[in-house]
């Protein structure tokens, strides 16, 4: 297949530091080059891609010049999209609400994977503006809020198996990884760990918005021995990171829509101790990976039993659920369906209303079969 990735601009595909989005991103356009598709990732120009890459921005938004305007950024990227769908099978955007009006005047089948939050005002409205558009969920939890939206699938997140290794020795601390804002449970992951009698390692990126938060509610606990704040990890420091914990703790108080550190940590043999809240139970297998608790009387607790969990076994559940060949496989097949149900269009490469879209879908479904698994062009 000829498959178009859109990418968010703010970060780079993938990540240098944080970005959880952008790395999915990269993880799936390289796990479906491997399964034979041609690629092309729409991203910044300071992208890393096995497949072909699109540079629609210089550089990612938040680490490029300051003063950028991220709408104009953006408004290259559905211009560079909208000049270019015809020469793909299918289009996959990771960039929510705003491409749709083009994408549904293209004629090409697309799907939209939701990566953001979907209990905000209005969404409603547009979702039932564009009744016919396909999304993808990360968790079920996360499509509660928009049950009208045209869900085609939930799939999710997945890492390289070889990307984070494991360690099967008890661990010497808890570790926080994360943003530091009060959804993200820091203060209670600092509760937790005093109580329990161990160490926490905090391993975070502090939004500018967040500063005024920090000075206020987290720095003053940060002690340098028992309390320490490690700052931003990138991929090499956070394997020996959260090898190195007994158990991560995520005492979020907010619907996380999937949470990429808690099955980072199960890549790790690390069991996770998290609040009962949005994504987690679809991810923490209660007494295998970890502990799903109502609380920081429970997390306490919780930490006393983690090491009666199998590090070995958090480590193969990681396997089985959680690895890129998964989730990438599990997209290939809902871009087949598309492209079998809508068919390619034979209209020239201008847009169309989506009328028109919607009804020119005859006359290419065999030669899309042909090319689905070659990579071929029809």
């Amino acid at each position: 297949m000829r498959i178009a990735q859109l990418a968010p601009l703010a970060e780079s595909v993938p990540h240098k530091l944080y970005g959880g989005t952008e790395r999915v991103i990269a993880w799936l356009v390289d796990e479906l080059v491997d399964l034979g598709h041609d690629v092309t990732l729409f991203a910044s120009g300071d992208s890393k891609t096995k497949g072909k890459l699109h540079a629609v921005w210089p550089r990612a938004l938040r680490l490029g010049r300051r003063g950028a305007d991220p709408n104009a950024a953006c408004a290259l990227l559905i211009e560079a999209i909208a000049e270019r769908a015809r020469e793909f099978d299918v289009i996959h955007s990771h960039i929510d609400w705003l491409p749709l009006p083009v994408l549904s005047r293209t004629g090409v089948p697309f799907l939209t994977t939701t990566h953001g939050r979907l209990d905000l005002p209005a969404l409603s409205d547009v979702i039932g503006g564009f009744p016919e558009a396909s999304f993808v969920s990360i968790s079920d939890s996360q499509r509660r809020p928009l049950p009208d939206a045209n869900w085609i699938a939930t799939i999710p997140h997945g890492l390289p198996r070889h990307l984070l290794q494991p360690s099967y020795e008890p661990g010497s601390y808890l570790a926080f990884l994360g943003r530091l804002t009060a959804e993200k449970g820091p203060e209670d992951a600092i509760r937790i760990a005093r109580a329990a009698r161990l160490p926490l390692r905090i391993a975070a990126k502090i939004p500018r918005a967040e500063t005024a938060y920090f000075k206020r509610k987290i720095e003053p606990e940060i002690d340098g021995e028992n309390i320490r704040l490690i700052g931003e990890v990138d991929e090499v420091r956070k394997q020996p990171f959260l090898a190195g914990a007994a158990a991560l703790l995520f005492p979020i108080d907010w619907p996380e829509r999937f949470g990429l550190v808690m099955i980072e940590a199960m890549a790790c043999g690390t069991p996770v101790i998290a609040y009962r809240s949005g994504s987690v139970p679809e991810v923490v297998e209660e007494g295998v990976t970890g502990f799903i608790v109502d609380g920081e009387e429970q997390a306490i607790e919780a930490v006393k039993e983690v090491v009666l969990l199998d590090r070995r076994r958090v480590r193969a559940r990681f396997e089985e659920r959680f690895a890129a060949s998964r989730m990438a496989r599990e997209y290939e097949d809902r871009y087949s369906e598309l492209i079998t149900r809508e068919g390619l269009s034979s209209t020239p490469p201008t847009l169309r209303t989506r009328e028109e879209s919607a009804s020119t879908t005859a006359g290419t479904s065999a030669d899309c079969a042909r090319c689905r698994r070659s990579g071929e062009r029809p």
